[in-house]
């Protein structure tokens, strides 16, 4: 009998130390998960690769959140994507929903067991 695949997860964030544990719980609730740390490199692991679910932060060098979404959308790529950010403000949570993301998340307030909450309700 074959295991079902591991969904795959992008994990985009620049805060190298959240973006190790945020990884880990991921990978030990049993998704596959590849960090990048700026905009640029996840565009790039999405032209190259299907992933499930995008995890998207928005303030990142070389490329924001928001211009990777833009690009999601002109280079027509198919993946949910959760924006989570440290952001609270009304505009970007709207500006990011328009852009087509599923979710916003802002990481002060939330653990990451309900993030890891969010993330099973999309996948």
């Amino acid at each position: 009998m074959t295991r079902p695949a591991k969904q795959k997860i992008l994990l985009a964030e620049d805060e190298t130390a959240l973006a190790q544990i945020l990884g880990n719980k991921l990978t030990n609730s049993g998704y596959e998960v590849k960090i990048v740390s700026n905009g640029a490199e996840a565009l790039k692991a999405l032209e190259e690769k299907t992933f499930d679910l995008l995890i998207l932060d928005l303030i990142m060098p070389k490329m924001d959140g928001f211009q990777v979404l833009e690009q999601i959308t002109v280079k027509k790529i198919k993946t949910s994507v959760i924006v989570m950010s440290n952001l609270s403000q009304t505009e970007s949570e709207t500006r990011a929903l328009t852009l087509g993301a599923k979710d916003f998340l802002v990481k002060s307030d939330l653990s990451l067991d309900a993030i890891i909450k969010r993330v099973t309700t999309f996948l």
